[in-house]
């Protein structure tokens, strides 16, 4: 188990080594649930993470073992430039092993913090056993997660949080390997029992829910996911002990509703979170969990390493969601104008043309016809109905699409 003594320890040796990130409340989130909703900041973390933290304290516990061959660890990209970041301070040499589909925007920001760079492994426990192994030749392992510095590391988030808002009601935190919400936990408990730990994933790796709910720590099939970095098959042996006394519920949250939360975050606070960071926001819109009326909740954005092809992505799904693009396939003769009348009628409904695909041809259509697919930006589910409503009552056959 992690002590509250070992956390306070790691907030004294961190103090002005790592960044003492902001608790701010939002004004919208607060409206949208009825109660006070505050944001922890870790995505303005140095190395743009949570990770930092526990990296940086582990070294420095572990600087007189270090030997000349320096660190090595595995990670899909934020434990990965957290380690950077900590070596290159502590002036040690770092290896990092990362699975084959780590993102290159997170292989390039390890790189230029000064670690080198092995991908190896196609998930990250096989990533971890590689560094394991790597690290029989002399080099200090340092585990992503399953570590009681690590934990207590990131635990000092903890402690932050009730410095900032001595009273939360609800602490929610992404849980991946479990390090993150170990921590918090560990750290936030023991001041303030009252206050409810809730932990997020992704639904589409549920190995903390599938092991609270068997009562032990077991191993899952992961999908794909834009929260990359919560996608792990299995909690830590560490973690899961803390995880089952401290806290309350493990909530799963599906792919379009943290795409939804990325695209809040990004409108409403000005916040860049990557799919991890935004689980919290994800779970607290979708009304994964009950909010005590005027209730304090505290979400914990933990990091904000999005590559901007997956932000791209990520962004036209949360638009989608929300009713913000309307996708629809229509066939118009194929004379002078026809065009330029359908995309009237669309403009007259206040819609906002952002591509157009025009195609003459094709099994099933006439010669004298052409099939066009547009996308339009729009407001909301209502004006999509609004545009539909228009053409159809204009004669166009439409096919609206998702």
């Amino acid at each position: 188990m992690i002590f509250l003594d070992d956390i306070r320890k790691a907030a004294a040796i961190l103090d002005g080594r790592v960044i003492r990130t902001p608790l701010v409340r939002s004004a919208t989130f607060s409206r949208i649930a009825d109660a006070e909703v505050y944001l922890k900041l870790e995505c303005l973390q140095t190395g743009g993470s949570f990770k930092v933290r526990g990296a940086t304290f582990k070294l420095l516990m572990s600087s007189g073992e270090i030997g000349g061959g320096g660190v090595v660890a595995a990670s899909a990209g934020n434990h990965a430039q957290g380690v950077a970041l900590a070596a290159k301070a502590a002036g040690v040499a770092a290896t990092i092993v990362m699975p084959v589909w780590a993102s290159m925007g997170k292989q390039e920001a390890t790189r230029n913090y000064g670690a080198q760079v092995l991908l190896a492994g196609d998930s990250l426990a096989e990533s971890i056993s590689i560094a394991k192994d790597m690290a029989e030749d002399g080099r200090t392992f340092i585990h992503p997660y399953d570590d009681e510095d690590i934990i207590a590391g990131q635990g000092t988030i903890g402690l932050e949080i009730l410095e900032d808002l001595p009273d939360p009601d609800v602490v929610v935190v992404p849980v991946g390997g479990g390090g993150l919400i170990g921590g918090i936990a560990s750290a936030i408990k023991p001041l303030r029992p009252e206050t409810r730990i809730l932990g997020v994933e992704a639904a589409a790796c549920p190995s903390a829910f599938e092991s609270l709910r068997k009562g032990r720590r077991v191993t899952v099939e992961a999908k794909r996911s834009i929260a990359d970095g919560i996608s792990v098959k299995e909690l830590g042996e560490t973690n899961f002990p803390i995880i089952r006394e401290h806290v309350e519920e493990v909530l799963l949250v599906e792919e379009e509703e943290i795409a939804s939360a990325v695209l809040a975050l990004l409108e409403r606070k000005k916040i860049l979170a990557e799919g991890a960071g935004a689980a919290p926001l994800a779970a607290l819109l979708s009304s994964k969990f009950e909010v005590p009326e005027g209730g304090k909740v505290v979400l914990v954005i933990s990091g904000g390493n999005l590559d901007p092809p997956l932000l791209e992505r990520v962004v036209r799904q949360g638009l989608l969601k929300n009713g913000r693009i309307m996708r629809f396939s229509a066939c118009i003769d194929d004379v002078p104008a026809s065009l330029s009348r359908l995309l009237g009628l669309v403009a007259e409904r206040g819609g906002n043309v952002l591509s157009i695909h025009h195609a003459r041809g094709g099994i099933g259509l006439s010669l004298l016809r052409a099939r066009v697919e547009v996308e339009v930006e729009t407001r909301s589910f209502d004006q999509i109905e609004d545009i539909r409503q228009r053409l159809t009552a204009a004669g166009y056959e439409i096919k609206v699409r998702r």
